[in-house]
């Protein structure tokens, strides 16, 4: 039986990962990213895909939030979130038509859920990435033998990983996203600004294995230059800083590639400042 606390902790934080989701579906532009002017470079997704995935996902969330309430932080708790993790990514392809739009948010901002469920009186996101990390850290010893694209990227270039970012509490949020997204407020950038310019820096500092299965290692050192120019050009207040986003939107279209690693992370950021 759920108490009133618990039931109430579950819809609130589904409710905030969903429009975070959404949120970062919505954001525009994006370099080869679906958004709302067109699907980037994507052939088999849409904005409107992208949104009915997000909301597919309410129900994964809620449990998620509902299991981890005030739960000790331990390897039960991460094999419980596993599972319900493993039945969200069903649900998603049920409702996309076996597309993969969201498979990687789920992981992280289903652990930054939990978090926030085990500490409900917590607020500060790096508290609570910090928590994230120490529950994907335990072994979960039902998780499926299964070779996905982002292990073998791994193995070939010997980088960190989605799975090892969130065991180490996400540093790439903590030390590139998030500040990022901060400074550009305190600047007096509009929200939509602060947020590509998350977005850009992460994909400057990522190892995104979405690019690397598609794409090469000097495809990921391409996009992470035009990445970093297009920040240091103070992003779209230049005339340079607008001409490097769209050298990076156009280098990433054409050659079918996309910064997915990247714009989970945003997703979690969006999660974490709601």
């Amino acid at each position: 039986m759920l108490s009133l606390n618990q039931v109430a902790m579950g819809k609130e934080l589904a409710s905030k990962a969903v429009k975070a989701l959404i949120d970062e579906a919505l954001l525009t532009p994006k370099p080869g990213l679906v958004d709302t002017s067109n699907s980037g470079s994507h052939s088999d997704m849409s904005i409107d895909l992208m949104l009915q995935s997000a909301q597919s996902l309410e129900t994964t969330f809620r449990d998620i939030a509902n299991v981890s309430y005030l739960h000790p932080v331990n390897q039960e708790l991460r094999e419980r979130i596993a599972f319900i993790g493993r039945l969200g990514e069903k649900e998603m392809l049920l409702a996309t038509g076996g597309v993969n739009t969201h498979k990687g948010a789920i992981w992280a901002i289903g652990l930054l859920t939990s978090a926030s469920a085990v500490f409900p009186e917590e607020k500060n996101p790096y508290k609570i990435m910090e928590t994230a990390g120490e529950i994907a850290s335990f072994k979960d010893r039902y998780e499926p033998l299964l070779k996905t694209h982002g292990q073998a990227v791994k193995k070939k270039y010997r980088i960190m990983n989605a799975k090892e970012e969130a065991q180490q509490g996400f540093p790439t949020i903590r030390d590139a996203g998030l500040p990022a997204l901060l400074r550009a407020r305190k600047a007096g950038k509009s929200e939509q600004e602060a947020r590509i310019e998350s977005l850009l820096a992460l994909m400057a500092s990522v190892d995104d294995t979405c690019i690397l299965h598609r794409g090469s290692w000097s495809d990921l050192v391409e996009i992470k230059r035009m990445a970093k120019e297009f920040l240091l050009w103070d992003g779209f207040e230049t005339i340079k800083g607008r001409k490097t986003f769209n050298c990076l939107t156009e280098y990433c279209e054409s050659r079918r590639l996309s910064p997915g690693g990247s714009a989970d992370l945003l997703a979690a950021i969006l999660f974490l400042i709601s």
